[in-house]
């Protein structure tokens, strides 16, 4: 088993400097140094038979790439070597196919200079492990929000991620805010006239925000500089999803910043195409061709999981009452394509358990514009009320899961900034057609605590537990007042039951429940 590393501080800072020479990639003389990797490695999208493998290089290179299912690589199997090039930041990935299930699997990269190719790097490993074919027990983490409302790098790091990462979960679901490309960063962040927190690590990038596509880029080499990431993503896949601050705040297609003199690029189509490509070059999702931007997927990680990846961002109508009594282009937020797959696979899958990670909840008002309270952002409309405007895609939703049987299903979530468990109740509700059901949220890994939300009872969502700013704390705590958030979800493979928890980043345990499987 590959040990944890815990690179030290001159690491990271010989990746900050590693980052800033391949930015200026064409002064890089080719005698004076091999090719390095820049932000270690990563793997995601795991089933039983395949996973996506990346990493980056500092220059253009033949990256030369081998798979073993032994540490040791005596059994290793090459692969073909694939080119970094500048049109991808030197980023490359692979899905990598014809594995053996249930099984470690590690893979190597070594980089030769294009213009040398005896000039190698020296190697860099990563590890994973297949879903199994039968039954055995499975453990996820899953939590949201990185590098947030101007909380970066400092010197204890994104503690969060080393925590998860010693409970050696089969794969984390990082429920959106991925980035934060439209929050600047300052050195230091004061309050009172005090100093309260330093960034040790920044970049330019990091310092505006993100319009170019270079700058969306930084965003996500910007938290790959922290080393409880980096060494997380050494040993543990990451599926990811998208939220707005991937983009820009509070994003739709309707998003309008003629009013913010912080973007000169004024086009959210834009942005979000810049943003969109960024996403897909620098995390190990897989790639979808026939629509590249598309994040919405399932994956299958063995009989007893399936992972269902909703998009709640790219298909949206504008923000605003959504108080419509149809379902229009207007009050979406799934969109019928999405809808229609989503309905299909639901009913197709033969798992025990059906994951719903949701980059948003359900139940919790979330406004566009929190001054005035006004706005939806998110599902809930805030009337308590029969279900209007992007409620009704949900209340369609949930009245199929009842009407076509589909049992065990249970929802992932992240957006607030606080961590809760609700109860969905249809006795409770305004709209009962459903069965009752469960909504886990988490997050923050590493950016200001908010809340709590108010619930909206269209869905009859009952607060079970709550860990979020008291009264007098106020908001936007930063990471080092400890409310860092992420859940655990473990499901045993003999009696199937499922055991969520709820984590704080100093490995408290917060709250637990076992849910039993309906059979």
């Amino acid at each position: 088993m590959t040990k944890l590393l815990r690179p030290s501080r001159r690491a990271v800072l010989a990746g900050g400097t590693a980052f800033a020479a391949s930015l200026a990639m064409p002064s890089i003389s080719r005698a004076q140094a091999r090719p390095i990797f820049t932000h270690g490695v990563q793997s995601g999208d795991v089933d039983m038979t395949s996973g996506m493998i990346w990493t980056r290089t500092d220059r253009p290179a033949q990256v030369r790439m081998e798979i073993a299912t032994t540490e040791s690589f005596a059994d290793a199997r090459q692969l073909a070597p694939l080119t970094a090039t500048p049109e991808t930041d030197f980023a490359v990935k692979r899905l990598v196919e014809g594995l053996p299930s249930d099984q470690d699997i590690f893979y190597r990269f070594v980089a030769a200079d294009l213009n040398d190719l005896k000039a190698t790097s020296e190697p860099i490993i990563g590890q994973f492990r297949t879903a199994p074919a039968s039954r055995r027990d499975v453990r996820f983490a899953w939590s949201g929000d990185t590098a947030g409302q101007g909380w970066g790098i400092d010197e204890t790091g994104m503690k969060t991620y080393a925590t998860m990462a010693q409970h050696r979960p089969d794969f984390f679901i990082h429920s959106g805010d991925t980035i934060y490309a439209d929050g600047p960063m300052q050195d230091e962040v004061t309050r009172d006239g005090a100093v309260i927190w330093k960034n040790t690590v920044l970049i330019d990038e990091k310092r505006k925000v993100a319009e170019t596509l270079d700058e969306y880029r930084g965003q996500w080499k910007y938290n790959m500089m922290d080393e409880h990431l980096r060494a997380m993503n050494a040993v543990c896949p990451t599926f990811f999803q998208w939220d707005d601050h991937e983009v820009v705040n509070n994003w739709s297609a309707s998003k309008d910043l003629m009013g913010d003199d912080r973007y000169s690029e004024k086009s959210v189509h834009v942005l979000a195409a810049r943003a969109a490509r960024a996403f897909h070059e620098l995390t190990p999702i897989r790639y979808q061709p026939a629509e590249p931007g598309r994040v919405y997927r399932k994956i299958a990680y063995g009989p007893m999981v399936d992972v269902f990846f909703l998009d709640l961002r790219s298909y949206r109508g504008p923000n605003g009452p959504s108080m419509e009594d149809t379902i229009t282009p207007e009050s979406q937020i799934l969109g019928a394509a999405q809808m229609e797959w989503l309905k299909r696979e639901l009913v197709n899958s033969t798992a025990t358990w059906k994951v719903i990670a949701c980059d948003m909840p359900i139940g919790l008002v979330v406004w566009d514009n929190w001054a005035e309270q006004a706005g939806a952002e998110a599902v809930a409309n805030g009337n308590d009320g029969p279900a209007k405007g992007r409620e009704l895609e949900f209340a369609e939703l949930l009245r199929f899961i009842k009407t076509a049987g589909i049992r065990n299903t249970v929802w992932f979530t992240a957006d607030v900034h606080y961590t809760a468990a609700h109860y969905y109740n249809p006795e409770k509700a305004a709209f009962q057609d459903f069965e009752p059901f469960w909504e886990f949220v988490s997050g923050p890994l590493h950016a200001g605590t908010f809340g709590p939300n108010a619930l909206d009872m269209t869905f009859g969502p009952e607060l079970k537990y709550i860990k979020a700013p008291e009264e007098g704390q106020g908001q936007n705590l930063s990471p080092s007042e400890g409310l860092q958030f992420f859940g655990l979800v473990d499901i045993d493979g003999a009696t199937q039951q499922m055991t969520v928890r709820l984590m704080d980043r100093d490995d408290t345990e917060l709250w637990k429940i076992t849910l039993d499987p309906q059979v």
